[in-house]
C-alpha cells in the first residue's frame, strides 16, 4: 500500500474508491501517568506520551489501511492526522484519506 499525504500519486492516474479512516483512543498505564505528571514540575518531554501518540498513530495508520486494502486500494491519498484529548491521559488519534486504485498500464 502506498500512502501519500499529497492529493495524488506522481506520475499515476487513479479511481477514488472512498475515504477511509482509522482511530484509536490509546492510553498509558497509571505509573507512567504519576511519572509523567512529576516532569510537568521540571520541564522537558514527556517521553511516555510522546511513545503513547507514535504507537497510536501507528495502530490508526495500521486500521486505514486495512479498511483501504478491502476497498482494493493500491494507495491512499491526502493523508491527514487528528488528535484531541478525551480524558487525563488518554488521547484518540484518526488517519484518515482517499483510497484509491491506480489506472492499469494498457500494454
Amino acid at each position: 500500500m502506498q500512502l501519500f499525504n499529497i492529493d495524488y500519486v506522481p506520475g499515476k492516474e487513479f479511481e477514488a474508491l472512498g475515504l477511509v479512516k482509522g482511530a484509536v483512543v490509546q492510553s498509558k498505564n497509571i505509573g507512567r501517568d504519576f511519572m509523567a505528571g512529576m516532569k510537568t514540575f521540571v520541564g522537558g518531554e514527556i517521553k511516555s506520551y510522546t511513545q503513547m501518540l507514535v504507537e497510536a498513530r501507528e495502530i490508526a495508520t495500521r486500521r486505514m489501511v486495512d479498511e483501504a486494502e478491502a476497498l482494493g486500494a493500491d494507495a491512499i491519498v491526502n493523508i491527514r492526522y487528528g488528535s484531541s484529548a478525551v480524558m487525563q491521559g488518554a488521547a484518540e488519534v484518526i488517519a484518515y484519506g482517499t483510497a484509491v486504485r491506480l489506472a492499469r498500464v494498457k500494454p
